[in-house]
């Protein structure tokens, strides 16, 4: 059954973005920190950072399916997938901070500390995710509402991956002042303490109208069955597991190749051109110090410029990548989300590969190709989990059974598979090439690092790309389970 309703308000699509700045900082951070965080500060060995990345993100990802069936079948006055926001927000910002302070202990503890918090940080991803996810499904059964929506979201996304990829290593630094454990865990409380406020705003703005058939049996079983023998769900579960292995082992990587592979007097000049470099005497305005407030402005001795450069790439090309998600209805609107997801995809893919050619010393031409990847990357970010309604959509439409949540929560394991995946190739791949923590480091280490940030990173996208070909709800078929489903809802409205 389906509330009847008109355009979603505008309040109600920013309450539920928000939501999303709270998850990109939990999820930005892992994807572009983590590894380096547990090398680097708490000095585990990359084996066994990547056989931790393996296990705790594999095994977790099991549970993601128990909270869609548990979200489905949760019946409350404020719904079934709010009340795991609301229920989650307060342990997922506080377990979030914890990860990353690094007690001063064994390596033996430290690994055991480690292990205990990620799993907790993990558990609760889903438990919070997962339902938020499927809210998406259930705000409105319109297409176009639904991609408005999502845009919302992922314009909100961008603004919390802006934040962390802007502010984090230049907050440590400051915060730290020498003191990198120090530095991360006043960083990361902080981040915490934000996503806690922003979740609970996104509970008490939104609300759930695209309800199941009343007459439909709960059965995990029948669940199961129906996605599993979903074609289309099956490509996006492997388009998924690629995507997400390729954005964490190339995410991961460049903080690598930005500390130890670029040429860090050329990085220096570049910020300076940029007007990042450092203050002079009576450089006084105010932005610089506002900035340098901030970590953001590059040390007279260099010191800082690799996390200054990465946090300024990933700012640009942050701003790119919003224009793209703002582009990202229109263009699926008239060429379709499939088509858009392609071309899109294909783009990023090559950039990837192509920056392995550019010498450590050619900063700018690094710059220019790299804002290629998020001009290619933009328009896609809204369309995968679009897609994933239009998925539930049609397994509606073909099993007379609407299952949003497990649906859903199937392509969550798959992120979180593709997350273990693709962080623990990072960290073995890195231990492979002997790369050695805070250390200059050997050709042969300094090739891995180029090898994971470009070539490596972009196979799993062209497998991806395969599973988006084979992909099989285009614009017609997807108008069609649209147009039918509107008539059995009204049907059952009616009765």
């Amino acid at each position: 059954m389906t509330t009847p309703t008109k355009g979603l308000s505008r309040s109600e699509k920013v309450g539920y973005s928000l939501g999303d700045i709270a998850t990109n900082f939990f999820f930005m951070s892992m994807i572009l920190y983590q590894t380096r965080f547990y090398t680097d500060t708490v000095g585990l060995s990359g084996a066994a950072v990547g056989l931790l990345f393996l296990l705790v993100r594999g095994a977790d990802a099991v549970f993601d399916p128990i909270v869609g069936a548990l979200s489905d079948r949760t019946n409350t006055r404020w719904g079934r997938f709010r009340p795991w926001i609301l229920w989650t927000a307060v342990p997922f910002g506080l377990v979030f901070w914890l990860v990353y302070r690094s007690p001063d202990a064994s390596q033996g503890v430290k690994l055991a500390y480690a292990a205990v918090t990620y799993v907790l940080l993990m558990g609760l991803y889903s438990a919070n995710n997962t339902p938020y996810s499927a809210l998406t499904g259930v705000m409105t059964a319109d297409d176009s509402e639904r991609t408005s929506i999502s845009t919302y979201r992922f314009v909100a996304a961008m603004i919390g991956q802006f934040l962390i990829q802007a502010l984090t290593l230049p907050l440590v630094d400051k915060f730290g002042g020498g003191n990198s454990a120090k530095g991360w865990s006043m960083t990361m409380g902080i981040f915490g303490a934000v996503m806690i406020v922003l979740y609970l705003i996104t509970f008490a703005t939104t609300r759930e109208r695209v309800l199941p058939n009343p007459k439909q049996k709960s059965s995990v079983s029948q669940d199961l069955k129906d996605v599993f023998t979903c074609g289309p769900w099956v490509m996006m579960f492997l388009l998924t597991l690629c995507v997400f292995t390729t954005l964490v082992l190339r995410g991961s990587s460049m903080n690598y190749y930005f500390a130890y592979y670029l040429d860090q007097g050329q990085l220096k000049e570049f910020l300076g051109k940029v007007g990042l470099g450092s203050m002079g005497t009576g450089e006084l305005s105010w932005w610089k110090q506002a900035l340098d407030a901030l970590g953001l402005i590059a040390k007279p001795d260099g010191s800082n410029s690799a996390s200054v450069a990465l946090s300024f790439f990933l700012m640009a090309g942050n701003v790119i990548q919003i224009v793209g998600i703002l582009l990202s209805k229109p263009l699926s609107d008239r060429f379709g989300k499939k088509a858009v997801f392609l071309c899109g995809m294909g783009l990023s893919t090559v950039v990837t590969v192509a920056i392995i050619v550019i010498p450590p010393t050619s900063i700018n031409m690094l710059f220019f190709v790299s804002m290629l990847w998020p001009l290619g990357w933009g328009p896609t970010v809204p369309l995968l989990w679009v897609m994933i309604a239009d998925v539930a959509d049609f397994s509606e439409w073909k099993n007379s059974r609407r299952a949003t949540g497990f649906i859903y929560a199937g392509i969550l394991f798959a992120l979180k598979a593709g997350l273990g995946f693709g962080g623990a190739l990072s960290a073995w791949l890195m231990a492979a090439y002997d790369y050695v923590p805070n250390a200059v480091q050997t050709p042969h280490a300094l090739l891995g690092i180029r090898l994971c940030a470009t070539v490596f990173s972009a196979v799993p996208f062209v497998l991806g790309l395969i599973c988006l070909a084979v992909y099989p709800i285009g614009r017609d078929l997807g108008a069609r389970v649209q147009r039918e489903l509107a008539e059995r809802r009204a049907a059952q409205a009616t009765a």
